[in-house]
């Protein structure tokens, strides 16, 4: 199988090429990254002289790039996204470029050379689902950011491609995934680099915003069950059930690090801010068979051990935000 991945040296990308070579040594993989924020060329160190991989730093808006490179390969799998949620409300355009004119970059590509797609969304879609039951793959469409309304935007853009066009595509939501490797800005690194550094840690608001958790490994596999299992034209909700809030998130955290909870520092809430995300995945369950393997407590104790032994990774990638952020920047996601 010859795999175009976009944004592969990412957090959930690099770990999905890691977790494919190990179970299909045999695949060719080229991973397209432009190295922007949230990338780190340091995640797939140990697969760069693979002869099976290729690396290339590209834009996927660059239509022609990505025209020659899906000819090529037997499935694009998109993880190349902007992200985080206070980035998009101090500055929504690059996530409109990226989320968007991404998306329609690479489904010109696919519309034109007939190959699979697999595009990689987020539960932040449906919007807040407080007082609600869990949202399924049928529910209204509600984002509360600039970051969820331009995955909003891709979503629909590649639904529509496989009514007109017929494309062979499918869209996975996903919850919020953790483990090593994980980008200082989100809330799990960074509450444990905070921690590690005698930090106060932030919590937006009271903290008891509820999120949905899963591992990232669980994540992965569940992509390649729907590449071989996975029906073309359909969305598949991908979580572990795992609703937390954010304050018992850094508690356990700081509890693993034997750290006070009186590190923790309440500050002003994020604007828009969706205080529950909840969703099903029985589909993705009935369909192929995936379910999630990891236990949150015991991935949470060795993500932590991760950025405990593994501080030459995160050091430079540490700025100004992550040790003195503002009242709002303090990221759910």
């Amino acid at each position: 199988m010859n795999i175009l991945v976009c944004g592969g040296t990412g957090f959930i990308g690099s770990e999905f090429i890691k977790n494919h070579f190990k179970k299909n040594p045999k695949s060719k993989i080229i991973n397209l990254d432009n190295l922007t924020i949230g990338s780190n060329i340091k995640n797939i160190e140990n697969i760069k002289n693979n002869s099976n991989y290729k690396f290339l730093k590209e834009d996927i808006r660059n239509e022609s790039v990505m025209s020659n490179l899906i000819k090529d390969v037997d499935i694009v799998i998109n993880f190349a996204a902007e992200s985080h949620v206070d980035r998009s409300i101090a500055n929504p355009k690059p996530f409109l470029d990226t989320n968007i004119l991404g998306t329609y970059s690479i489904l010109e590509g696919i519309r034109k050379y007939d190959k699979q797609f697999i595009h990689v969304s987020t539960d932040e879609i449906y919007g807040d689902a407080h007082g609600k039951l869990s949202f399924d793959e049928n529910s209204q469409i509600n984002p509360s950011n600039p970051y969820a309304a331009t995955k909003a935007a891709a979503d629909h853009l590649v639904s529509s491609y496989h009514r007109t066009y017929g494309i062979n595509c499918i869209t996975t939501r996903c919850t919020n995934n953790f483990g090593p490797n994980q980008f200082p800005e989100k809330l799990i690194p960074k509450t444990i680099i905070r921690s590690i550094k005698n930090l106060k840690v932030p919590l937006y608001g009271d903290g008891m915003q509820i999120r949905s958790w899963i591992y990232v490994n669980d994540h992965v596999q569940a992509i390649e069950n729907l590449i071989s299992k996975g029906k073309s034209g359909e969305v598949y909700n991908i979580t572990a059930y795992e609703e937390i809030t954010n304050k018992t998130i850094v508690e356990k955290i700081l509890d693993i690090l034997k750290k006070p909870h009186s590190m923790i520092e309440y500050v002003g809430d994020r604007p828009g801010h969706d205080k529950r995300y909840s969703i099903n995945c029985s589909k993705i369950e009935n369909q192929t068979g995936w379910k999630p393997q990891y236990n949150f407590d015991d991935a949470l104790k060795q993500t932590v051990t991760w950025y405990l032994e593994n501080q030459s990774w995160w050091d430079p990638l540490i700025d100004d935000d992550t040790l003195h952020p503002q009242p709002w920047t303090i990221n759910s996601k």
